[in-house]
């Protein structure tokens, strides 16, 4: 999901800005690439701080059920 957030923004202002939208060819495969290395590294950093830390079976049971 993050390399389809870091793509869109790029694409998006690729496409916006008049000069390259003439020349889209180029830049669109060249970020598509560039894509792929940045969305790895955004999500090794964001995955340890999305986990799940206590998982609900994880803790003692308290006797109800």
């Amino acid at each position: 999901m993050v390399n389809v957030v870091v793509f869109g923004v790029g694409a998006v202002a690729i496409l916006a800005i008049p000069s390259l939208d003439a020349q889209a060819k180029y830049p669109l495969p060249v970020w598509i690439a560039v894509t792929f290395g940045v969305g790895l590294v955004i999500a090794r950093l964001l995955a340890p701080r999305v986990r799940l830390r206590e998982h609900p079976g994880d803790r003692p049971n308290p006797g109800w059920r």
